[in-house]
């Protein structure tokens, strides 16, 4: 009889690794190993995973780069929605997951696949993440997920595997890091403590720059397009160069306090500074640009877009509703951003763009009225008063 065939969405790391080997040798499936690249590994890293899969046992390895897919369909509505979860999180590598969840399904579908199976422990996020978009996706494929279901901790993994004859450096790292395009995240110690911080060896990038710079980011239609006068057509290559400069100053850190999909509290260092100076820009380019209700809306259906791609909606048809909301607020989003940058800090110089809705013929602020004149200001306040007063002529006699 054929073995069953199961697609592993696979990291590489400790969790992943025990389920290629539980999967194939106790429960007998014909295992295929899947990583999808949303731009947070580099070549030698996909190279050194694939092999690893392969000193695993596992009959076929892919590796799916969906970096560009990741950026149209999901980065370029995050900026357009100056999406920041709870004012804060850029919602970097938890918004890849649905993403990834998508690509491994598609896999698993091409190749015939009988189960997919993923990592997760149940204590997160991303099993609500892959569990739901594989279920959306294709419900007739069994979902197996090891790692949850037996509770497993991960001295009893390391030593399944060496018993299985996998022998591997799985250092008990003090963080556990998250990489991707929008962002790094930081997990471990401190961040368990609701008391305290990451100390700065904590984070992945350290602080090398010195002094003051200046950095112009160039807008068209609300997407990144140039980096110091230097135009991007690949918007993810610009994102990397916004972020090679603004981490070399440590900007973007923070810490993410919030709500997980499950309903408990959860905590998390970030570091993210391409879209924290991404968003920052792009969010004072706008309101230069958009009109005031334009902002109001936009504010309110960026909130919601957040929270649902963070909370595993992507798939929900209402998302395409506020895309192409979002996408039409950016017709007049056009124009260059100037920042200062130093070490941990930034701040928004100005802005240069042809439909500054400040340079117009109506008035100056503060300064001096051209369209209107002291009378028409006169009646249309005392207008403008008219519920009031009879509210307070009313309740105060």
């Amino acid at each position: 009889m054929a073995k069953k065939k199961v697609v592993l969405a696979f990291s590489g790391g400790l969790d992943t690794s025990f389920c290629v080997k539980y999967l194939s040798e106790e429960l007998g499936y014909e295992v295929y190993t899947a990583i999808a690249n949303t731009g947070g590994f580099s070549e030698e890293e996909l190279a050194a995973i694939e092999k690893r899969a392969y000193d695993l046992g596992a009959t076929k390895h892919a590796t799916l780069d969906i970096t560009q897919q990741y950026y149209e369909q999901s980065i370029k509505y995050m900026v357009y929605g100056n999406i920041l979860r709870n004012g804060t999180y850029p919602i970097s590598v938890s918004s890849e997951r649905t993403f990834q969840a998508i690509a491994i399904i598609e896999y698993a579908k091409s190749v015939g696949a009988d189960c997919v199976a993923h990592g997760s422990t149940g204590a997160g996020n991303d099993q609500v993440r892959f569990d739901l978009t594989f279920q959306i996706l294709a419900p007739q494929i069994e979902i197996i997920t090891p790692t949850r279901d037996m509770t497993l901790t991960r001295e009893y993994e390391i030593n399944y595997l060496k018993e299985h004859g996998y022998q591997a450096d799985f250092v008990k790292m003090e963080y556990s890091i998250n990489k991707g395009l929008w962002g790094t995240s930081i997990g471990g110690k401190e961040t368990l403590r609701s008391e305290q911080t990451l100390p700065e060896s904590a984070y992945p990038s350290q602080v090398t720059a010195e002094g003051e710079q200046s950095l112009k980011l160039t807008f068209a239609k609300g997407e990144l397009s140039a980096v110091n006068g230097v135009e991007y057509t690949d918007k993810v290559a610009a994102i990397r160069a916004v972020e090679a400069i603004g981490s070399a100053y440590g900007i973007g850190r923070d810490m993410h306090i919030g709500d997980t999909i499950i309903g408990i509290k959860g905590r998390v260092g970030f570091e993210a500074a391409a879209p924290m100076l991404i968003i920052a820009a792009h969010k004072m380019l706008e309101k230069h640009t958009l009109t005031k209700w334009q902002q109001y809306w936009k504010d309110q259906i960026g909130t919601w877009y957040g929270m649902f791609l963070h909370e595993a909606q992507y798939l929900d048809p209402v998302m395409r509703d506020m895309e192409a909301f979002l996408e039409s607020t950016q017709a007049k989003v056009d124009g260059t951003v100037e920042i200062t940058l130093r070490p941990y800090s930034y701040t928004l110089v100005g802005v240069t763009s042809d439909f500054d809705l400040m340079k117009t013929d109506f008035g100056e602020y503060g300064e001096v009225n051209k369209a209107w004149s002291a009378d028409d200001v006169k009646g249309f306040t005392k207008i403008m008063a008219n519920s009031m007063k009879i509210y307070y002529n009313k309740s105060h006699k």
